[in-house]
């Protein structure tokens, strides 16, 4: 399973050193072809800093809080991708939540608070948590898809990256869990700053 996990991180760094040149792809605030529009969304994770440290975030506290490889390494990924998913559906039939931004920035704190101190939760409690904030980055991406013809392709694109960070985050946390006892805090610590920058922000 590390070796896949490694793999799929491997793959996703060429797409994260491709976005400078694509940056233009990255916002599908043009309706774009559907091969165009499928590589907007898999860019515009990566190229939005909020939503790039709250997807590595959650892989990297699901690797050094787990207590075995399965289902604990995995649960949370797989309920940040789905209920993102929901949420950008349900921002593309146009329902709307107040304070979407300052939950998308409570998200970025409180997963950095999980990685610097490795906190293990049950994996339901632990799903549910990841879960409830994705929905409020699906809803931001999906009122940004809301009318363009190629809404479905870019938001595969955002759930194939959303996938690759994930698998980014896991790789980097299990490879520390083992070998650094503070250069993961240091990054929670980094990541929760920047947490309570974004909701400076959005007051």
């Amino acid at each position: 399973m590390l070796s896949i996990l490694f793999t799929a991180a491997s793959r996703a760094l060429p797409l994260v050193a491709g976005a400078t040149p694509l940056s233009a792809l990255a916002h599908p605030g043009t309706d774009q072809g559907g091969h165009h529009a499928f590589l907007s969304g898999m860019l515009h994770p990566m190229v939005g800093a909020d939503h790039l440290a709250a997807m590595v975030a959650v892989g990297l506290w699901s690797a050094l809080a787990a207590r075995r490889a399965w289902p604990d390494l995995l649960v949370a990924p797989f309920a940040f991708a789905a209920m993102l998913l929901c949420g950008a559906l349900a921002g593309l039939a146009g329902f709307g939540i107040a304070g979407v931004e300052p939950m998308i920035a409570a998200s970025v704190l409180v997963m950095g608070l999980l990685v610097m101190t490795r906190l293990h939760l049950n994996a339901s409690v632990g799903a549910v948590l990841v879960g409830a904030f994705a929905v409020f980055h699906g809803l931001a991406h999906g009122h940004e898809l809301a009318g363009q013809s190629h809404a479905a392709a870019t938001l595969a694109g955002m759930l194939v990256a959303t996938v690759a960070l994930h698998a980014a985050g896991i790789a980097c946390g299990w490879a520390l869990r083992h070998r650094s006892r503070w250069l993961p805090r240091v990054a929670g610590a980094a990541v929760a700053l920047f947490g309570v920058a974004l909701l400076a922000g959005a007051a």
